[in-house]
This record gives C-alpha cells, sequence and structure tokens, in this order.
C-alpha cells in the first residue's frame, strides 16, 4: 500500500501541474521488459491513482501487454516542464491486471470512437493499409448500431503497485533535489535523498 504521505505529494503535484497549464499533466512513460529483457518505452495515461498504485489502460494483446505478462515489473515517469525548473516522479514496481469490474466501468466512459477503436485494433501487429483499419472500424459501427459498445475481451486495466517513488525537483545549474522514497521488506515506506 501506498504511503498516505507520498500520494499526497504526487496528488498535490498532479493538481498543480493541470494549473500550470500542462498539456497532458496524466501523461507518463511506460517502461516494460520483455522475456529477454529488451526494453520499451511508451507515453500512456493515468487513470487513477490510490493507495493500491497507479492505474492505466491497454489492450493486453500489445506490445506492452505481452511485455507485462512475460515480466510484470515496470516503471513509470512522468514529467513536468512547468514546475518551477521541472518536477518529475519515477516509480517501479509490480504490475497487474485490474478486475473486469473496474475494466468495464471504464471503459464505459470513453467516447464512442475510442470503445470502436479498442475492438478493431490489433494494436502493435502489421497494418496493411489505413482504409483497412477504417474499414474494420465502419463494419464494428454497422455491428453495434443502436447498441452500447461492450467492452473486449482483450481490453483492459492495470496497476503498477509501487515499490520505489523519486520525487525530482529541477534546480538551477543542474543542482537537483531527490528524494527516493522505497518498500523495505517489512513493508515500510523508507526515504532518503539522493544525490543531484
Amino acid at each position: 500500500m501506498l504511503k498516505s504521505a507520498i500520494l499526497a505529494t504526487f496528488k498535490d503535484l498532479l493538481e498543480a501541474a493541470a494549473a500550470a497549464g500542462e498539456a497532458e499533466p496524466e501523461a507518463m512513460c511506460l517502461a516494460t521488459a520483455d522475456e529477454t529483457g529488451r526494453i520499451s518505452a511508451r507515453m500512456v495515461l493515468l487513470k487513477g491513482v490510490d493507495v493500491r498504485g497507479f492505474r492505466f489502460f491497454s489492450h493486453h494483446d500489445s506490445d506492452k501487454g505481452r511485455q507485462l505478462a512475460a515480466h510484470p515489473r515496470a516503471a513509470l515517469c512522468f514529467h513536468w516542464e512547468k514546475l518551477g525548473r521541472g518536477v518529475q516522479v519515477r516509480v517501479e514496481g509490480m504490475v497487474e491486471k485490474i478486475d473486469a469490474a473496474d475494466s468495464d466501468a471504464y471503459f464505459a466512459t470513453r467516447p464512442r470512437p475510442s470503445q470502436l477503436g479498442a475492438w478493431a485494433s490489433r494494436q502493435s501487429r502489421e497494418l496493411a493499409s489505413r482504409e483497412v483499419f477504417a474499414q474494420q472500424l465502419a463494419e464494428l459501427e454497422d455491428r453495434f448500431e443502436g447498441d452500447e459498445v461492450p467492452r473486449p475481451p482483450h481490453w483492459g486495466g492495470y496497476r503498477l503497485k509501487p515499490d520505489r517513488i523519486e520525487f525530482w525537483y529541477g534546480a538551477e545549474f543542474r543542482l537537483h533535489d531527490r528524494d527516493c522514497w522505497t518498500l523495505d521488506a517489512t513493508g515500510e515506506w523508507q526515504c532518503r535523498r539522493l544525490y543531484p
């Protein structure tokens, strides 16, 4: 479980980033590794954070989904350049799928074109042409016409359960402030300051 003081610090920074005019304060870089150790990184959106961890959604058969199935550890990095001289939050930990009910609830809030896209996309697989994808979307629009679009079985949420979080505050001359929280073997969070 995430310590309440750590969660409060993160939420305060996220709020400040939004107030400062960051275009997408919820944007985070997600790094995963496959079974050989090859690392991939991409931007995804944070869709919730609480004491259990950081939540995001994706196609389970995408590169990231297959990598998380093979190696369920990941890292996140938020970067908010409009806060002071820049703030980063680095998060590492285990990743688990969230339950179907939570995935269903979030999927229902997505715009209909995004819902249809989740059905049509074979995310990370080769696509012959944009026209092929457009045709698949049109077929799905016909299939679900007049009905709500259900969540596809290959799409859902993940939660990164942190065991390390670093708050990095930019400073002049690159003399940054860094506070690193780690979860110890007893389940307690310990904080130490790091050199810039």
